[in-house]
């Protein structure tokens, strides 16, 4: 049952992968390296590195891990920072010395660091200068030995490398002082590297590539451990089902997703460097206006977000303005994105936004609309090759077509398990298959669709009520921007829905939303409540935070 999906709608792609193709991803690094070598690899500020680049660089940087540092294959360093060049060079020159990377949000808290570093034993670190306050604060609690510092501008080239970071640092003060005498400058690890070979290390598929951390929004963080092997599947899978539409080292892929998260890191880092594909850095994606005013000097051909983004987007006049002659798909992830968003985005671009799925534990990618037209809105699309989906009620039973349950998955790509966790890893995979904790449904002819997070679902006097159904029906009002949807406390019906909403139109009023509500919806889905504010929590990547608001709600409620 599992697998009818891809006879009838992967016409042209063929239902399996070799995840045994290659060993390593420094092996399919190295092989891009010299295969593209002349070609443009990651563009950042308007500078451009090419795969040749890339290689000596990353080189330099393996080099001075392994001649100047006691560093061994398996110890892992953090990386920290936003989408600049220095990130592709830290992180291939961390997996040609063997080390395990660990992915770090800038934007954590001192506290958050010092988890996450302890919990992955981290003993080396490549941080941006703009974040060092908060690692001078708590390094000495942690296992950290080595330090690199690296500035926005520092691989821009001169002059723009002087002047960009003097106008980050004293015109916007965006980098605290710090002290951090022991720590070493990225760009002269670099140099100093350069005077040694790099020696290759032996790495099995079975080895830790990244300890990548989820997000924590359903308790502690904890670091998926995915293997060179799990990568490479998803690389691999990745690329077959995008092959139709690509002509290999000709693409440009926009990357306004920081490199960091898993989606970016491997569909846009290292899927496109497989493929000899050209990545755009976007180093802040929230500054809509000089975001669009970089896409208009590129002809990008592809290009990944998140729904909040696209809206952002397509709400900016000048965005509509660009050129995209060359554009042949956009790919939605990491949340649902709605109905509105993708028919306004076809109208503008011309060009199809495509939702997939996936999840950190899966490396991260499982699902996508299919490329030969047969896409369908509002559906995660169909599993990608050798990967067997099902949904299932609470014992792990699979469930029959158009019936909500928990989305699981079977694949080369699910994870290892959780990073010295032994019990937490045997909850979410049972029986060899991945529990998402996502509720879905599938058609009978194998789409998949996301209905909402366990953990979101409101009971709404004993009818399961999903926010996301109700936020989509919001989502089209045309006085509204963005919304979430939250069950709050309720004595009479146990929980209701509650909606918070940032304006379009200043006018819009709380009972219109309701009536517009009243008019879609059910009368037991009919959120009893709204909440107007000037923008929504949201995570490092633009996930609306629902967390956060029903904490809120909970906390005024004295119930938290």
């Amino acid at each position: 049952m599992e697998k009818i999906w891809l006879q009838h709608y992967q016409e042209g792609v063929r239902a399996e992968i070799d995840p045994n193709e290659y060993q390593t991803i420094v092996e399919v690094f190295e092989q891009s390296c010299k295969k593209f070598a002349a070609n443009p690899a990651f563009t950042c500020m308007g500078k451009t590195i090419t795969f040749a680049e890339l290689d000596q660089l990353s080189a330099n940087f393996a080099a001075y891990l392994q001649n100047k540092t006691d560093l061994k294959p398996g110890d892992r360093i953090a990386i920290q920072m936003p989408n600049v060049l220095q990130y592709p060079v830290a992180l291939f020159g961390a997996l040609r010395a063997g080390l395990i990377v660990v992915n770090t949000n800038p934007l954590y808290t001192p506290r958050e660091m010092e988890h996450q570093f302890n919990d992955s034993g981290a003993k080396a670190i490549v941080i941006l200068a703009n974040f060092a306050y908060n690692l001078q604060t708590i390094l000495a609690s942690t296992k950290i030995q080595y330090v690199f510092t690296t500035e926005i501008g520092d691989m821009l080239g001169f002059p723009k490398s002087l002047v960009v970071n003097a106008v980050v640092k004293h015109v916007k003060k965006m980098v605290p002082a710090f002290n951090l005498p022991k720590a070493v400058k990225f760009t002269d690890a670099l140099k100093q590297g350069a005077q040694y070979k790099v020696r290759p290390v032996l790495i099995k598929r079975e080895d830790i590539a990244f300890l990548q951390y989820t997000g924590g929004t359903t308790g502690v963080s904890k670091g998926a451990m995915l293997t060179h092997h799990s990568v490479i599947s998803n690389m691999l899978q990745i690329s077959e089902w995008i092959k139709p539409i690509l002509k290999e080292g000709k693409e440009v892929v926009v990357t306004p997703l920081p490199l960091y998260h898993i989606f970016a890191l491997v569909v846009n880092c290292l899927a496109f460097m497989k493929l000899g594909g050209r990545n755009i850095l976007i180093t802040n994606p929230r500054d809509i206006p000089a975001f669009v005013k970089e896409l208009g000097k590129y002809d990008f051909t592809l290009l990944t977000g998140v729904n909040t983004l696209f809206n952002a987007l397509l709400n900016n006049p000048s965005f509509a303005k660009l050129n995209f002659k060359s554009l042949k798909l956009t790919v939605g992830g990491a949340m649902a994105v709605q109905q509105i968003v993708v028919e306004r985005w076809k109208k503008i671009t011309g060009t199809p936004l495509l939702e997939g799925y996936g999840l950190t534990e899966a490396s991260p990618a499982t699902h996508f609309n299919p490329l030969n037209g047969k896409d369908r809105v509002g559906y995660i699309g169909v599993p990608l090759p050798s990967t067997d989906a099902k949904i299932a009620d609470e014992n792990g039973n699979p469930l029959p077509p158009n019936t909500p349950g928990e989305i699981c998955i079977r694949g080369p790509q699910v994870m290892l398990g959780y990073w010295q966790r032994p019990e937490e890893t045997a909850k979410i995979i049972r029986d060899g298959w991945l529990h998402t904790g996502d509720i879905g449904i599938y058609t009978e002819d194998g789409f998949f669709k996301i209905v909402d997070r366990i953990k979101n679902m409101i009971l709404v006097s004993g009818f399961n009520v999903y926010p996301s159904e109700i936020e989509d029906v919001v989502a089209t009002h045309p006085g509204v921007l963005e919304v979430a949807c939250v069950g709050v406390p309720d004595e009479k019906s146990g929980e209701v829905p509650k909606l918070f909403i940032v304006k379009r139109d200043p006018s819009l009023t709380e009972e219109a939303v309701l009536a517009f509500c009243r008019e879609k919806l059910t009368n037991y889905k009919v959120p009893r409540s709204v909440e107007f504010r000037t923008e929504l929590p949201k995570t490092n990547v633009g996930k609306i935070l629902h967390r956060t608001l029903r904490d809120e709600e909970l906390a005024k409620r004295g119930k938290k």
